[in-house]
């Protein structure tokens, strides 16, 4: 047994003490689930193989979704689920391809503050004898700002997609707003289109090349010249969001400034979302974190935690060549995918062993 499987066996262990089920999961994983819920994009992270019988499959490249899974087609209410085992996914950087994780999974109707606050206490503790840096965020509040925008219900939901791709989203919130390089093109772009008829265009084009039909062609050039027609998004919006996303403070002096300075054009858009963070701040609190203290950035977890819905967290380790330890958060959203309309609250979050033992 290495360093990193007896960690992994001590982490699991005082995961059951808190209550924890212990459960498994297959290491092949039906593929379509997953790019259902990632979309295509996973084929660059995770490893596919196909069997001849149950067709495209995965390497299993975690355990939340098969727990969720596992959990909806008839688990209790309140659950506690932890497990152990090895993920697959491919990396650049030298990174394991391979590697341990330990989780664990909360899944409660009543009271998500103290879902949320029960998960990182545990962590936390857990995690208290590394030299750990601990960082919150929430995508929740990113995500009520978007739907707080004056702008089309198609422009929201791009901007929706893109959350978890910084460079993208931040280019479209500048197009959108009718600023840089990309407003610039797409101006000149929608300038040529209405300049003739869109069968004219396809014709002029000469031989189609690739998938797409002459019908899917013009519905595109429509969708375009449409999303031309509304008006940029307020300057001052697009200010209140640039300013939120680069927003990093200790959580309470982060809901304090939020609160303070309002994001005015965006105020009434974050209100609810921002009564959820202050119930979470009071119920960390009483299970003993110092949120006076405890780090805050409204970005955080926007590369790597797709799935996540709300509250995110991650510990991560001095060495700036080292991955975060620990990350999880609240997957609501995730539940009533795989629950086919059912539904229930939930939050987890994994702890890699091998990146405990590089730090010992």
């Amino acid at each position: 047994m290495t360093q990193a499987d007896a960690l992994a066996a001590t982490l699991l262990a005082e995961m059951q003490d808190a209550g924890a089920v212990p459960v498994a999961a297959d290491i092949l994983q039906p593929a379509e689930t997953l790019l259902d819920l990632y979309g295509e994009d996973i084929r660059a992270r995770a490893y596919v193989t196909h069997d001849p019988d149950l067709g495209e499959m995965m390497l299993r490249p975690d355990f939340t979704v098969p727990v969720v899974q596992a959990h909806m087609r008839g688990g209790a209410e309140p659950a506690r689920y932890c497990y152990a085992g090895p993920v697959f996914r491919k990396q650049s950087g030298g990174r394991a391809r391979e590697y341990l994780q330990v989780g664990y999974e909360l899944f409660a109707r009543d009271d998500p503050a103290r879902a949320d606050a029960e998960v990182f206490a545990l962590f936390a503790r857990l995690l208290a004898p590394y030299d750990l840096r601990p960082v919150t965020g929430d995508i929740g509040i990113l995500k009520a700002a978007v739907a707080g925008l004056e702008t089309s219900i198609e422009r929201k939901s791009a901007l929706m997609r893109h959350i978890w791709h910084p460079k993208r989203f931040r280019a479209l919130l500048e197009r959108m707003g009718g600023r840089g390089p990309l407003a610039e093109a797409r101006a000149e772009l929608v300038s040529n289109l209405r300049a003739a008829r869109a069968e004219a265009l396809i014709a002029e084009a000469g031989q189609m090349v690739g998938l797409r039909s002459a019908d899917e062609i013009g519905a595109r050039i429509a969708t375009l010249l449409h999303d031309a027609e509304a008006p940029p998004i307020p300057r001052e919006q697009v200010q209140a969001l640039e300013r939120l996303l680069s927003l990093a403070a200790p959580a309470r002096a982060a809901l304090g400034g939020m609160r303070a300075r309002g994001w005015a054009a965006l105020a009434p858009a974050l209100a609810p979302a921002l009564d959820r963070l202050e119930a979470r701040l009071e119920a960390l609190d009483a299970a003993g974190v110092d949120t006076a203290h405890l780090p805050f950035e409204a970005s955080f977890g926007r590369t790597t935690m797709e799935y996540y819905d709300g509250f995110v967290f991650g510990f991560l380790p001095a060495r700036g060549d080292l991955p975060p330890v620990a990350t999880g958060g609240r997957y609501d959203a995730l539940t009533a995918v795989l629950g086919q309309g059912q539904a229930i609250p939930a939050v987890g979050g994994v702890i890699r062993p091998a990146l405990l033992e590089a730090l010992t």
